[in-house]
């Protein structure tokens, strides 16, 4: 009978720090079921590729915990190697999927999303080495709405991947100054998964960009301020509220004795309730953004994007998931 480790029930030696490499191909499912077996066995190739190009083929030879997971691969790796696994790697995987893609006529054209992590994860030689949590927390950035909505929104036939890379590794390596890459190569994120409890700080790179990177839809609104505030134009450009956003349309849903929902696409709304022919009846009042409700005056802090879930905010394009 196996045993299960009880936790907190004694001290124990803190299993070593390992990098944490997944990859995932865009819309696998959306190819038809006959490519599967092919695209499964392309990308570890493609990885192996990269990496020998990269300059450190020894990553891929020296991997541990490897596996497939069907619509990409997923393994562990000495950290020190994790600043050029962030550059050049990332880059020379965009140029081997760029040659792969043009090349390779009649085959599935092959868009990866890829996640960076860094923590402690077995590594004995056993089986079941690799479980943890900072592999779990790997897998989950790799399907969060940042970094799904990046890559569909950019222009297949320029951005070939698209990179997500957990805080830990973000300030390891970048803001630490070991990779090659400056940090404003960098966007700060709220990295989130529909259906999961999942919400945490993270840092998208793409290292061949095509479209809006700067979409609010990708982007957590604390992010989007800041950037609106370097705009050459920004001191022109209208204000709601003193919040540094520019002003969107409003719209309006109204129904008899009923609430009347109004608010801009960025979330500032306010509601009151209507009986008919417009008398107004009652109810509390209420800040939300910088609009009101009558009554009492209420002001809430708005979740940022460190540990707060941002709900359905997400930047690049709004499709949930994969195209």
């Amino acid at each position: 009978m196996p045993r299960i480790e009880q936790p907190h029930s004694h001290s124990r030696p803190l299993p070593p720090y390992r990098g944490i490499l997944a990859v995932d191909a865009k819309d696998f499912t959306g190819h038809p079921a006959v490519q599967h077996g092919s695209i499964s066995r392309a990308v570890p190739q493609l990885m192996r590729t990269s990496f020998e190009r990269a300059g450190i083929a020894e990553v891929w030879e020296d991997r541990r915990f490897p596996d497939s997971t069907g619509d990409g691969y997923v393994f562990g790796f000495d950290p020190a190697f994790l600043p050029f696994v962030v550059h050049p790697w990332l880059a020379v995987l965009q140029d081997v999927l760029t040659e792969f893609n043009t090349h390779s006529a009649g085959v599935a054209h092959i868009r990866l999303r890829a996640s960076l992590h860094v923590g402690p994860l077995p590594d004995t030689g056993d089986a079941f080495d690799g479980n943890g949590t900072p592999r779990n927390d790997t897998h989950r950035l790799l399907d969060s709405r940042p970094v799904k909505a990046v890559l569909a929104a950019s222009s297949a036939h320029v951005t070939q991947v698209a990179a997500i890379l957990s805080d830990q590794c973000y300030q390891d390596a970048v803001a630490g100054g070991y990779t090659g890459r400056h940090p404003d190569h960098f966007i700060e994120v709220p990295a989130t998964v529909e259906g999961k409890p999942f919400a945490q700080r993270a840092w998208l790179y793409v290292p061949m960009p095509s479209g809006d990177l700067y979409d609010r839809r990708v982007l957590g609104d604390r992010v989007v301020d800041e950037q609106e505030k370097r705009r050459p134009d920004a001191g022109s450009r209208r204000r709601v509220a003193g919040r540094g956003v520019a002003a969107a349309p409003r719209s309006v849903v109204r129904a008899d004795r009923s609430n009347v929902n109004s608010g801009t696409v960025y979330g500032g709304q306010s509601v009151s309730n209507i009986a008919p022919g417009g008398d107004h009846i009652g109810g509390d009042r209420l800040e939300v953004g910088g609009d009101h409700i009558g009554g009492d005056y209420v002001r809430g802090d708005k979740a940022g994007t460190v540990h707060g879930n941002q709900g359905d905010t997400v930047h690049g394009d709004q499709h949930e998931g994969d195209r």
